[in-house]
């Protein structure tokens, strides 16, 4: 006896046969059409307990159908496949009441084993996510199986409430990630509120998320709203969250457990309904091992481990990256160019250690320095050269320079107070005093190189962006050849 009636739908009779003899051979009993109309009649009576169909048929788009499907059999599962394997096809299916979305090429024992999950779980599924996933374009791009991975994870994610840890190393793309979440789920009309934990002194972070009352502490003058308040009904996404000081997270860990939270100087508890997605690109084991990370948080926190794989790992992804980014420089009016085929072959040769943004960047200064329509590969090769050049210059004499500097700025910071001792809030004043030399002593020896400054000294690259910024520093740029 047949475990279940599959009815498939695909316009590629290649394909056809080969899920008819799988499933046939797994001990399902398939049905396959090449149309979307003969589908809609065997459903329509009743006919199939799972259905697998192709997005694009000869007389109908599935993703027209299947609602069309959902509505006279709201449990029959269906699986979506595609070849227009983007985020975008993730997220309509899911939007559509797809039970599961595969891409194509697909793995077969992966459809059979959908397929079996489909019958076991008919009243799950993955919809329910705006419909305006159509319209709007998303900037995680790559047809790579483990981008694939990460789309079918997020058209999941979209229908939950839960905590998501996103991890991943720094230009992955970690706060796109998390605006996806939010904007095609359930809080999608509320508020999205990030914060960089990298980016905030450490004795204000308390302050930032929670918010605090007048006269809490000496420069509070007023009562300011937190980022939970500001982000209430909402998403806050806490960035870098392996930066957050201990005491913060003891705070954190309470508003997780207790749905609520008193602010900085307050007494009152206030109730909170705020979806959290954390991010980091630290070692969040290694911090608990070392004391740096509370356990119980990292459990609330990591409900869903979602990682995001570095360029290296998907550098068939380079060539669509790169056309994208190249589109972007277009519209913004940086003039339009196309590429070789050669010159992207050349592009997947190289490691991207700062990952998808160092890509957007390197295609930024191809475009900027560069006035041929078509890219060479010999315009490539001069930039990755530069490129290379500066990640390969000698970090032992970089780091000895920066700590000299760094001692002879303290010496003649305490020599300045003779014998008296210095004020209170030295730690404060060290800070500032030093800390814009530093940074730009450390872009001065990378030639600008944001991504290998912030290496060398240890930051994380948004923070390193961050400080920039806040202290108005210069940053060199080293001379185009």
């Amino acid at each position: 006896m047949a475990r279940g009636t599959v009815l498939i739908a695909d316009d590629d009779t290649a394909i056809r046969t080969v899920l008819n003899q799988a499933l046939a051979r797994a001990g399902y009993a398939p049905r396959a059409t090449g149309n979307a109309s003969t589908l809609w009649r065997w459903a329509s009576q009743g006919e199939g307990d799972v259905v697998i169909t192709d997005v694009v048929m000869p007389d109908e788009n599935a993703f027209d159908l299947i609602p069309r499907l959902k509505k006279i059999r709201p449990e029959l599962p269906i699986i979506v496949m595609s070849a227009q394997n983007t985020l975008m096809t993730a997220l309509t299916a899911a939007d559509r009441g797809a039970f599961e979305y595969l891409p194509k090429p697909f793995d077969i024992k992966e459809v059979v084993a959908v397929v079996g999950r489909a019958l076991r779980e008919p009243g799950r599924r993955t919809a329910g996510v705006s419909g305006q996933a159509e319209s709007e374009e998303l900037p995680l791009i790559g047809r790579s199986p483990a981008m694939q991975d990460i789309y079918r994870t997020l058209a999941r994610l979209t229908q939950s409430e839960l905590t998501v840890l996103i991890t991943g190393e720094s230009g992955t793309g970690k706060e796109l990630v998390a605006q996806v979440l939010h904007e095609h789920g359930k809080r999608r009309n509320g508020s999205f509120v990030a914060l960089n934990m990298a980016a905030i002194p450490r004795e204000l972070i308390e302050s930032e998320l929670f918010g605090h009352e007048k006269g809490a502490f000496t420069g509070a003058q007023n009562r300011t709203h937190g980022r939970f308040e500001q982000a209430e009904g909402g998403t806050l996404f806490l960035d870098e969250i392996g930066d957050m000081p201990l005491e913060a997270q003891t705070r954190l860990l309470r508003v997780l457990q207790q749905g609520e939270y008193t602010t900085v100087g307050g007494r009152t508890p206030i109730k909170t309904n705020v979806r959290i997605i954390a991010a980091t690109h630290r070692d969040l084991r290694s911090q608990i091992q070392q004391g740096l990370f509370r356990e119980d948080l990292y459990y609330r926190l990591n409900v869903v481990p979602l990682r995001l794989p570095p360029l290296r790992e998907r550098l068939d992804d380079v060539g669509d990256l790169v056309r994208h980014f190249l589109r972007r420089c277009d519209a913004e009016g940086l003039g339009q160019r196309s590429i070789e085929t050669a010159a992207i072959e050349r592009l997947r040769e190289y490691r991207w250690p700062g990952n998808v943004r160092e890509l957007e960047n390197f295609v930024r200064r191809l475009v900027a320095l560069n006035s041929e329509e078509t890219l060479t590969i010999d315009s490539v090769d001069r930039e990755i050269k530069e490129t290379s050049q500066i990640a390969s210059h000698d970090t032992t004499d970089e780091k000895a320079s920066l700590c000299e500097l760094v001692e002879r700025h303290l010496a003649d910071y305490f020599n300045s107070f003779g014998n008296e001792l210095p004020p209170a809030g030295i730690y404060e004043r060290i800070i500032r005093e030093v800390e814009k030399p530093l940074l730009t002593a450390a872009l001065t020896a990378t030639r600008g190189n944001q991504i290998r400054a912030a290496e060398l000294l240890g930051l994380n690259r948004n923070t390193l962006r961050s400080r920039i910024k806040l202290l108005d520093i210069q940053v060199f740029r080293s001379p185009a050849n």
